[in-house]
């Protein structure tokens, strides 16, 4: 260290700092420039590249969440066209079921009244049978004689023997 100093030149040094300063002065307009600009272009890109990441995270977030709102909807719309559906197939079931009892009260008040009708027919058919009846016996009865009471009683039981009830 001692040579170091004993060596020592003013106008050395001083052109070794001229010297130094121009290198620094050179490489910052040659070389330091270029560097950091690149660097700050790098620093960019990446920086970039962070926020494109992210818009695509929250736009995927945002997709996800359509989907999910969509899928909650079409279920929705599916589960209001079943009920709707199952709907129409009750009422479908009961209107038949009303039409039904409807065509079967009318078909047994159709039977009603054929009953009915035919029930009446059935009485005047007996009631002329027994008109009929009471003609023949009653002329039997004046052809006969009318003297004997007891002739005529069983001039009765043996026509009412006779008689066949349809």
């Amino acid at each position: 260290m001692e040579k170091l100093v004993n060596d020592f030149s003013f106008g050395l040094f001083f052109w070794q700092i001229i010297l130094f300063v121009l290198l620094l002065l050179l490489l910052r307009k040659f070389a330091w420039k270029p560097i950091l600009n690149a660097v700050n272009d790098r620093e960019e890109g990446i920086k970039d590249a962070l926020a494109a990441a992210e818009n695509a995270k929250k736009e995927m977030q945002n997709v996800t969440a359509d989907s999910e709102k969509l899928l909650k909807e079409a279920r929705a719309e599916r589960e209001a066209l079943l009920k709707e559906a199952r709907e129409i197939k009750d009422k479908m079931i009961s209107d038949s079921k009303e039409q039904a009892k409807v065509e079967g009260d009318k078909m047994i008040k159709q039977a009603q009244a054929a009953i009915e009708s035919e029930k009446k027919a059935a009485v005047a058919d007996i009631k002329n049978q027994v008109a009929e009846l009471s003609v023949d016996i009653a002329e039997k009865i004046i052809k006969e004689q009318l003297s004997n009471k007891d002739k005529q009683l069983k001039l009765v039981d043996d026509m009412l023997g006779d008689i066949k009830l349809n």
